[in-house]
């Protein structure tokens, strides 16, 4: 069979998740990845990885169950080997607590954590702002290690790896049989999809090893995760907002809210502090299309939008857009490149 020369635009959790499943899946692909930025400058090194879906509007929730049991098993998989220290993924317990009482206490990702439970009354009193809340133990990734060891794993399979801007896929698709456009908040310029707007995250890296168990209020706004080598405490979700530059308002605000909810966090030393931008989305793109170039139709999977959620569903929707690829190949076979 005439190897399927496949190109993957963009580097993050995304992009490198969906170039493994298809490097590793199918065999006949040569599968190369372009992006300009790589590990440690894409937006999920910053991200605290923790796996936590939200629900989004218009996609139907088996769909969106499936995306993330799918990643939370794979997660697990690498977190229950040897491998998990060099990936950067382990178990997280912790609590996930809100002012008012919600209108779906139980959500639908409930059955896929670990040992999800509402917090008894003696819980609660250790956050007298809040009404109700919820214990589970969840997986955390660490991006910073996970990424290079999936560049790693794509390497092992015979996957290429590119430094560039792409800024035409039409260009693009004179040398390659099929694309899949993992580019994120670079989709508002490369597919000129103005539903995808950057959502400004400003997080503080701090030193407290005596935290173990993450603390995440429901707005989704002030949050504690203690990681492998600092604890991550967040955070803003300025939507529009293009600023790379770290607001010591915002930095001042985080700290006095996470210590409210953590008074210990007042004795942490402060290790660093980053801002990142999320591809904000209503809902993401999960979905394919063809490029007409020169007499061919080349197979165009978008896999992109997935807002602060792209490590809780990275390897699910990765999945889906490899059957995508299956599916567009199969219907319509490369054509001669001219």
């Amino acid at each position: 069979m005439k190897r399927v020369e496949v190109v993957v635009v963009g580097a993050g959790v995304v992009g490198l998740s969906t170039a493994v499943c298809v490097a590793e899946t199918l065999p006949h692909c040569s599968v190369t990845v372009i992006a300009e930025k790589f590990s440690p400058d894409t937006t999920g090194d910053g991200a605290a990885g923790i796996l936590l879906p939200k629900e989004f509007p218009d996609i139907p929730l088996e769909r969106q169950r499936r995306w993330f049991k799918e990643s939370f098993d794979h997660l697990l998989v690498v977190a229950d080997s040897p491998q998990a220290s060099d990936a950067g993924v382990y178990l997280s317990s912790g609590y996930h607590i809100f002012k008012e009482i919600p209108c779906d206490k139980k959500p639908f990702w409930s059955d896929f954590v670990f040992g999800f439970r509402y917090m008894t009354d003696r819980e609660m009193k250790r956050f007298p702002n809040h009404k109700f809340g919820q214990a589970f133990t969840t997986l955390k990734c660490e991006c910073l290690s996970y990424l290079p060891w999936l560049e790693k794993r794509l390497k092992a399979v015979g996957g290429q790896i590119i430094h560039e801007k792409v800024t035409d896929l039409h260009k693009l698709a004179l040398n390659y049989d099929a694309i899949m456009n993992c580019s994120g908040l670079g989709s508002r310029f490369l597919v000129k999809d103005e539903e995808v707007y950057p959502v400004r995250g400003q997080i503080l890296k701090v030193n407290a090893p005596w935290l173990k168990n993450f603390i995440r209020d429901g707005d989704g706004n002030t949050y504690i995760y203690p990681g492998i080598s600092y604890v991550s405490i967040g955070g803003t979700r300025q939507a529009d907002d293009w600023r790379l530059e770290v607001d010591k308002e915002d930095s001042e605000g985080i700290l006095e809210r996470c210590c409210r909810l953590e008074p210990s966090l007042r004795a942490a030393q402060v290790m660093g502090e980053w801002v990142g931008l999320r591809p904000g989305r209503a809902n993401p793109r999960v979905e394919h299309q063809y490029l007409h170039v020169e007499g061919r139709q080349v197979p165009l999977v978008h896999n992109y939008g997935h807002g602060s959620c792209g490590v809780t569903l990275s390897w699910g929707t990765a999945l889906d857009a490899l059957d995508l690829l299956r599916q567009s190949l199969f219907e319509k076979p490369p054509q001669a490149r001219l």
